[in-house]
Protein backbone atom coordinates (compact mmCIF):
# COMPACT_ATOMS: atom_id res chain seq x y z
CA UNK A 1 0.00 0.00 0.00
CA UNK A 2 1.37 3.41 -0.95
CA UNK A 3 2.06 5.73 1.94
CA UNK A 4 2.03 9.52 2.05
CA UNK A 5 4.55 10.84 4.56
CA UNK A 6 2.70 12.69 7.30
CA UNK A 7 3.43 16.37 7.92
CA UNK A 8 0.01 16.82 9.51
CA UNK A 9 -0.39 17.89 13.16
CA UNK A 10 -0.87 14.30 14.27
CA UNK A 11 -0.59 11.43 14.02
CA UNK A 12 2.95 11.95 12.76
CA UNK A 13 5.45 9.62 11.14
CA UNK A 14 6.67 6.67 13.21
CA UNK A 15 10.21 5.37 12.82
CA UNK A 16 11.10 1.84 11.85
CA UNK A 17 12.94 1.48 15.17
CA UNK A 18 9.74 2.28 17.07
CA UNK A 19 7.71 -0.16 14.99
CA UNK A 20 10.29 -2.87 15.67
CA UNK A 21 10.16 -2.17 19.41
CA UNK A 22 6.39 -2.50 19.31
CA UNK A 23 6.78 -6.00 17.87
CA UNK A 24 8.37 -7.24 21.09
CA UNK A 25 6.48 -10.42 22.14
CA UNK A 26 3.33 -9.90 24.19
CA UNK A 27 3.37 -10.32 27.97
CA UNK A 28 0.71 -10.46 30.64
CA UNK A 29 -0.21 -7.11 32.16
CA UNK A 30 -0.52 -8.48 35.69
CA UNK A 31 2.87 -10.14 35.89
CA UNK A 32 6.41 -9.20 36.81
CA UNK A 33 7.48 -8.61 33.19
CA UNK A 34 4.98 -5.78 32.80
CA UNK A 35 5.88 -4.39 36.22
CA UNK A 36 9.51 -4.23 35.10
CA UNK A 37 8.52 -2.51 31.84
CA UNK A 38 6.36 0.05 33.68
CA UNK A 39 9.03 0.76 36.30
CA UNK A 40 11.84 1.03 33.74
CA UNK A 41 10.29 4.00 31.91
CA UNK A 42 9.27 5.96 35.02
CA UNK A 43 12.55 7.81 35.69
CA UNK A 44 12.84 9.20 32.18
CA UNK A 45 9.15 10.09 32.00
CA UNK A 46 9.55 11.92 35.30
CA UNK A 47 12.45 13.88 33.85
CA UNK A 48 10.45 14.80 30.74
CA UNK A 49 7.48 15.86 32.89
CA UNK A 50 9.73 17.72 35.30
CA UNK A 51 8.34 15.94 38.34
CA UNK A 52 9.49 13.79 41.23
CA UNK A 53 6.03 12.25 41.42
CA UNK A 54 4.41 9.41 39.48
CA UNK A 55 3.68 9.50 35.76
CA UNK A 56 0.57 7.51 34.87
CA UNK A 57 -0.25 5.62 31.66
CA UNK A 58 -3.79 5.44 30.29
CA UNK A 59 -4.89 3.31 27.35
CA UNK A 60 -6.98 6.03 25.73
CA UNK A 61 -6.59 9.14 23.69
CA UNK A 62 -5.68 12.26 25.64
CA UNK A 63 -9.38 13.13 25.62
CA UNK A 64 -9.96 10.34 28.10
CA UNK A 65 -7.78 12.11 30.65
CA UNK A 66 -9.12 15.51 29.63
CA UNK A 67 -12.63 14.33 30.50
CA UNK A 68 -11.43 12.33 33.49
CA UNK A 69 -9.62 15.33 34.94
CA UNK A 70 -12.91 17.24 35.00
CA UNK A 71 -14.64 14.38 36.78
CA UNK A 72 -11.80 14.17 39.32
CA UNK A 73 -11.46 17.86 40.15
CA UNK A 74 -14.50 20.05 39.47
CA UNK A 75 -16.79 20.57 42.46
CA UNK A 76 -17.87 24.19 42.06
CA UNK A 77 -17.29 25.48 38.53
CA UNK A 78 -14.68 25.14 35.80
CA UNK A 79 -13.24 27.94 33.69
CA UNK A 80 -12.46 26.57 30.23
CA UNK A 81 -9.91 28.70 28.36
CA UNK A 82 -11.18 28.58 24.76
CA UNK A 83 -9.47 29.77 21.61
CA UNK A 84 -9.61 26.97 19.07
CA UNK A 85 -11.33 23.73 18.14
CA UNK A 86 -9.90 21.61 20.94
CA UNK A 87 -10.09 24.11 23.77
CA UNK A 88 -13.65 24.99 22.72
CA UNK A 89 -14.50 21.30 22.82
CA UNK A 90 -13.26 21.04 26.42
CA UNK A 91 -16.02 23.48 27.42
CA UNK A 92 -18.60 21.26 25.68
CA UNK A 93 -17.18 18.16 27.39
CA UNK A 94 -17.40 19.85 30.80
CA UNK A 95 -21.10 20.53 30.29
CA UNK A 96 -21.70 16.98 29.06
CA UNK A 97 -20.13 15.76 32.29
CA UNK A 98 -22.74 17.74 34.18
CA UNK A 99 -20.26 20.31 35.46
CA UNK A 100 -20.91 24.01 35.92
CA UNK A 101 -18.69 25.57 33.27
CA UNK A 102 -17.87 28.93 31.73
CA UNK A 103 -15.88 29.64 28.59
CA UNK A 104 -13.16 32.26 28.65
CA UNK A 105 -13.48 32.73 24.90
CA UNK A 106 -10.95 34.48 22.68
CA UNK A 107 -10.98 34.74 18.92
CA UNK A 108 -9.45 31.76 17.12
CA UNK A 109 -5.81 32.61 16.44
CA UNK A 110 -5.43 34.72 19.58
CA UNK A 111 -3.74 33.57 22.82
CA UNK A 112 -5.24 33.25 26.27
CA UNK A 113 -3.65 36.02 28.34
CA UNK A 114 -2.88 35.72 32.07
CA UNK A 115 -4.76 38.90 32.93
CA UNK A 116 -7.91 37.46 31.35
CA UNK A 117 -7.63 34.37 33.56
CA UNK A 118 -6.92 36.52 36.61
CA UNK A 119 -10.02 38.65 36.04
CA UNK A 120 -12.30 35.61 35.94
CA UNK A 121 -10.69 33.82 38.90
CA UNK A 122 -10.96 36.99 40.99
CA UNK A 123 -14.75 36.50 41.00
CA UNK A 124 -14.31 33.46 43.25
CA UNK A 125 -16.69 31.39 41.12
CA UNK A 126 -14.20 28.75 39.97
CA UNK A 127 -12.28 25.86 41.49
CA UNK A 128 -10.75 24.50 38.25
CA UNK A 129 -9.18 25.90 35.06
CA UNK A 130 -8.53 24.02 31.82
CA UNK A 131 -5.85 25.22 29.39
CA UNK A 132 -4.55 23.83 26.14
CA UNK A 133 -0.91 24.84 26.02
CA UNK A 134 -0.52 24.47 22.27
CA UNK A 135 -3.82 24.86 20.39
CA UNK A 136 -3.17 22.61 17.41
CA UNK A 137 -6.09 23.92 15.34
CA UNK A 138 -4.77 27.50 15.28
CA UNK A 139 -1.03 27.15 15.85
CA UNK A 140 -1.21 29.26 19.01
CA UNK A 141 1.03 28.46 21.96
CA UNK A 142 -0.48 29.96 25.11
CA UNK A 143 1.80 31.49 27.79
CA UNK A 144 1.72 28.55 30.19
CA UNK A 145 4.19 29.79 32.79
CA UNK A 146 2.47 33.16 33.13
CA UNK A 147 -1.01 31.61 33.35
CA UNK A 148 0.17 29.02 35.88
CA UNK A 149 1.60 31.86 38.02
CA UNK A 150 -1.80 33.56 38.00
CA UNK A 151 -3.62 30.39 39.00
CA UNK A 152 -1.20 29.83 41.90
CA UNK A 153 -2.55 33.06 43.42
CA UNK A 154 -5.79 31.16 44.07
CA UNK A 155 -5.03 28.24 46.42
CA UNK A 156 -8.35 26.50 45.85
CA UNK A 157 -8.13 26.48 42.04
CA UNK A 158 -6.87 23.38 40.20
CA UNK A 159 -5.05 23.88 36.88
CA UNK A 160 -5.41 21.19 34.19
CA UNK A 161 -3.09 21.56 31.19
CA UNK A 162 -3.15 19.71 27.86
CA UNK A 163 0.37 19.49 26.40
CA UNK A 164 -0.58 17.02 23.67
CA UNK A 165 1.27 18.88 20.90
CA UNK A 166 3.92 20.66 23.01
CA UNK A 167 5.23 17.85 25.21
CA UNK A 168 8.91 17.13 24.44
CA UNK A 169 8.92 20.08 22.00
CA UNK A 170 9.38 22.75 24.69
CA UNK A 171 9.96 22.37 28.44
CA UNK A 172 6.76 21.87 30.48
CA UNK A 173 8.11 21.40 34.03
CA UNK A 174 5.17 20.13 36.07
CA UNK A 175 6.50 20.65 39.59
CA UNK A 176 8.12 24.02 38.88
CA UNK A 177 5.02 25.44 37.19
CA UNK A 178 2.70 24.27 39.95
CA UNK A 179 0.32 22.61 37.47
CA UNK A 180 -2.13 20.10 38.98
CA UNK A 181 -2.80 17.83 36.00
CA UNK A 182 -0.43 17.75 33.02
CA UNK A 183 -1.40 15.40 30.21
CA UNK A 184 -0.17 14.43 26.79
CA UNK A 185 -0.85 11.88 24.07
CA UNK A 186 1.34 9.45 22.20
CA UNK A 187 0.63 10.39 18.59
CA UNK A 188 2.15 13.85 18.26
CA UNK A 189 5.68 14.93 19.24
CA UNK A 190 6.38 11.55 20.87
CA UNK A 191 5.91 9.99 17.41
CA UNK A 192 4.02 6.92 18.58
CA UNK A 193 0.72 5.51 17.34
CA UNK A 194 -2.47 6.96 18.85
CA UNK A 195 -3.99 5.28 21.89
CA UNK A 196 -1.81 6.11 24.89
CA UNK A 197 -2.27 9.08 27.24
CA UNK A 198 0.45 9.98 29.73
CA UNK A 199 -0.16 12.28 32.69
CA UNK A 200 0.93 13.58 36.08
CA UNK A 201 -1.31 14.61 38.99
CA UNK A 202 -0.42 16.85 41.92
CA UNK A 203 -1.19 15.93 45.55
CA UNK A 204 -3.70 18.81 45.56
CA UNK A 205 -5.58 17.30 42.65
CA UNK A 206 -5.51 13.86 44.27
CA UNK A 207 -6.97 15.39 47.42
CA UNK A 208 -9.67 17.13 45.38
CA UNK A 209 -10.53 13.82 43.70
CA UNK A 210 -11.06 12.21 47.11
CA UNK A 211 -13.92 14.66 47.67
CA UNK A 212 -15.81 13.48 44.58
CA UNK A 213 -17.87 10.29 44.58
CA UNK A 214 -18.82 10.38 40.87
CA UNK A 215 -15.38 10.28 39.27
CA UNK A 216 -16.14 6.92 37.65
CA UNK A 217 -13.70 4.03 37.36
CA UNK A 218 -11.73 4.02 34.10
CA UNK A 219 -10.26 7.50 34.65
CA UNK A 220 -10.33 7.58 38.44
CA UNK A 221 -7.06 9.19 39.56
CA UNK A 222 -7.04 7.16 42.77
CA UNK A 223 -7.29 3.91 40.80
CA UNK A 224 -4.32 5.01 38.71
CA UNK A 225 -2.29 5.81 41.80
CA UNK A 226 -3.14 2.62 43.65
CA UNK A 227 -2.06 0.56 40.65
CA UNK A 228 1.01 2.72 40.10
CA UNK A 229 2.33 1.70 43.52
CA UNK A 230 2.42 -1.86 42.10
CA UNK A 231 3.87 -0.75 38.72
CA UNK A 232 0.57 -1.52 37.02
CA UNK A 233 -2.36 0.22 35.37
CA UNK A 234 -6.01 0.00 36.47
CA UNK A 235 -7.18 -1.61 33.23
CA UNK A 236 -5.56 -3.67 30.49
CA UNK A 237 -2.89 -1.44 28.92
CA UNK A 238 -1.78 -1.17 25.29
CA UNK A 239 1.40 -3.09 25.97
CA UNK A 240 2.77 -2.85 22.42
CA UNK A 241 2.56 0.97 22.51
CA UNK A 242 4.28 1.01 25.91
CA UNK A 243 7.11 -1.00 24.36
CA UNK A 244 7.26 1.76 21.75
CA UNK A 245 7.26 4.38 24.50
CA UNK A 246 10.23 2.69 26.15
CA UNK A 247 12.14 2.83 22.87
CA UNK A 248 11.12 6.43 22.28
CA UNK A 249 12.22 7.76 25.65
CA UNK A 250 15.54 5.97 25.25
CA UNK A 251 15.91 7.67 21.86
CA UNK A 252 15.01 11.07 23.32
CA UNK A 253 17.66 10.78 26.00
CA UNK A 254 20.22 9.52 23.49
CA UNK A 255 19.60 12.69 21.47
CA UNK A 256 19.52 14.82 24.60
CA UNK A 257 16.39 16.52 25.93
CA UNK A 258 17.79 20.03 25.46
CA UNK A 259 18.97 19.10 21.97
CA UNK A 260 15.47 17.85 21.18
CA UNK A 261 14.00 21.21 22.17
CA UNK A 262 16.63 22.96 20.04
CA UNK A 263 15.92 20.74 17.03
CA UNK A 264 12.20 21.48 17.16
CA UNK A 265 12.87 25.22 17.46
CA UNK A 266 15.28 25.16 14.51
CA UNK A 267 12.93 23.20 12.24
CA UNK A 268 10.04 25.46 13.20
CA UNK A 269 12.14 28.51 12.32
CA UNK A 270 12.97 27.03 8.90
CA UNK A 271 9.26 26.68 8.17
CA UNK A 272 8.64 30.24 9.40
CA UNK A 273 11.34 31.52 7.03
CA UNK A 274 9.57 29.75 4.17
CA UNK A 275 6.23 31.32 5.15
CA UNK A 276 7.80 34.78 4.95
CA UNK A 277 9.62 34.07 1.69
CA UNK A 278 6.42 32.89 0.01
CA UNK A 279 4.41 35.92 1.11
CA UNK A 280 2.06 34.02 3.39
CA UNK A 281 1.00 35.21 6.83
CA UNK A 282 0.87 33.38 10.15
CA UNK A 283 -2.53 32.71 11.69
CA UNK A 284 -1.09 33.10 15.21
CA UNK A 285 0.45 36.41 16.32
CA UNK A 286 4.15 36.98 16.88
CA UNK A 287 5.27 35.73 20.30
CA UNK A 288 2.49 33.15 20.60
CA UNK A 289 3.33 30.72 17.79
CA UNK A 290 3.64 26.98 18.18
CA UNK A 291 7.08 25.37 18.03
CA UNK A 292 5.70 22.02 16.85
CA UNK A 293 3.65 23.11 13.84
CA UNK A 294 2.88 26.17 11.75
CA UNK A 295 -0.66 27.34 11.01
CA UNK A 296 -0.42 29.40 7.83
CA UNK A 297 -3.09 31.96 6.96
CA UNK A 298 -4.30 31.62 3.38
CA UNK A 299 -3.94 35.35 2.70
CA UNK A 300 -3.05 34.60 -0.94
CA UNK A 301 -6.35 32.83 -1.55
CA UNK A 302 -4.86 29.63 -2.91
CA UNK A 303 -6.91 26.47 -3.45
CA UNK A 304 -5.82 24.61 -0.31
CA UNK A 305 -7.71 21.45 -1.24
CA UNK A 306 -5.91 21.31 -4.60
CA UNK A 307 -2.57 21.95 -2.86
CA UNK A 308 -3.18 18.97 -0.60
CA UNK A 309 -4.02 16.77 -3.57
CA UNK A 310 -0.93 17.83 -5.52
CA UNK A 311 1.30 17.19 -2.53
CA UNK A 312 -0.12 13.71 -2.07
CA UNK A 313 -0.28 12.72 -5.74
CA UNK A 314 3.08 14.12 -6.87
CA UNK A 315 5.19 13.93 -3.72
CA UNK A 316 3.53 11.33 -1.45
CA UNK A 317 3.30 13.97 1.28
CA UNK A 318 0.25 14.69 3.43
CA UNK A 319 -0.31 18.21 4.76
CA UNK A 320 -3.33 19.56 6.62
CA UNK A 321 -5.85 21.87 4.97
CA UNK A 322 -7.06 23.66 8.08
CA UNK A 323 -9.34 22.52 10.88
CA UNK A 324 -12.96 23.22 11.69
CA UNK A 325 -14.25 26.68 10.82
CA UNK A 326 -10.85 27.77 9.43
CA UNK A 327 -10.55 24.87 6.99
CA UNK A 328 -9.33 26.26 3.66
CA UNK A 329 -8.62 29.60 5.30
CA UNK A 330 -5.43 28.10 6.73
CA UNK A 331 -3.17 25.12 6.20
CA UNK A 332 -0.85 23.48 8.71
CA UNK A 333 2.63 21.98 8.53
CA UNK A 334 4.05 19.86 11.33
CA UNK A 335 7.73 19.80 12.29
CA UNK A 336 7.37 17.62 15.39
CA UNK A 337 8.54 14.17 16.28
CA UNK A 338 11.30 12.62 14.19
CA UNK A 339 11.68 15.39 11.60
CA UNK A 340 15.08 16.67 10.49
CA UNK A 341 16.44 19.54 8.42
CA UNK A 342 16.55 17.16 5.47
CA UNK A 343 12.92 16.07 5.79
CA UNK A 344 11.68 19.64 6.29
CA UNK A 345 13.65 20.76 3.23
CA UNK A 346 11.98 18.00 1.19
CA UNK A 347 8.59 19.19 2.44
CA UNK A 348 9.22 22.83 1.54
CA UNK A 349 10.66 22.00 -1.90
CA UNK A 350 7.56 19.91 -2.62
CA UNK A 351 5.36 22.81 -1.52
CA UNK A 352 7.21 25.18 -3.84
CA UNK A 353 6.73 22.81 -6.77
CA UNK A 354 3.05 22.25 -5.97
CA UNK A 355 2.32 25.95 -5.49
CA UNK A 356 3.76 26.61 -8.95
CA UNK A 357 0.87 24.56 -10.39
CA UNK A 358 -1.92 26.46 -8.63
Amino acid sequence: MSHAKLFIPGPVEISQETYEAMCTPMIGHRGSEFQQLYAAIQPRLQTLFGTTGPVYLSTSSAWGIMEGALRNTVIKKVLNCCGGAFSDKWYDVAKRCGKQAEALQVEWGQPILPEQVDARLATGQFDTVTLIHNETSTGVMNPLAEIAAVVRKYPDVILIVDTVSSFSVVPTPFDELGVDVLLTGSQKALALPPGLAIFAVSPRAMERASQLSDRGYYFDFHEFHENHTKNMTPSTPCIHTIYGLRQKVEEIFAEGVAQRYERHAKLNAIVHDWVASEGFHHFAPEGYRSKSLTCIANNKGIDVDKLQKLMKQNHAIAIDGGYGKIKGKTFRLSNMGNETEESITILLNALDESLSHL
